[in-house]
């Protein structure tokens, strides 16, 4: 059974900056790929980024280009979601979601493993 666990979520004013990490509980680094999506307050849930299993980067979130970079560990166990320039509206809780496959999705319902979340607070 494949875990996750997501960290670095906080409060952090307009602007700021955080890295998210997902760390996974075994080493099976051909096996899924990762990504992070949120869910703010009355809304669906998003999905922000993808990192596959041979690398390749999928952006999904136009209101998360250019400032958010997912990337992943050499040991291919930790996924990160570095957050720069960070806004208001980029208030949400986190999650990092693992998919067994080659490819990688925008669609949360096919991912097999999600994290608990962590919750970032943007104050404007």
């Amino acid at each position: 059974q494949l875990q996750l666990v997501e960290s670095g979520g906080g409060l952090v004013q307009a602007g700021g900056s955080l890295r998210l990490s997902c760390a996974a509980s075994e080493f099976a680094p051909d096996y899924y790929n990762t990504a992070w999506f949120r869910q703010a307050p009355g809304k669906e849930r998003e999905a922000l980024s993808c990192i596959s299993i041979t690398g390749e980067v999928t952006n999904y979130a136009d209101s998360a280009k250019g400032r958010f970079t997912i990337s992943r560990d050499d040991a291919k166990i930790t996924v990160f979601l570095q957050m720069n320039s960070l806004k208001a509206e980029d208030t949400a809780v986190y999650y990092c979601a693992a998919k067994i496959g080659y490819y990688c999705s925008a669609d949360g319902s096919m991912y097999d493993y999600w994290g608990q979340g962590t919750q970032v607070t943007v104050s404007s």
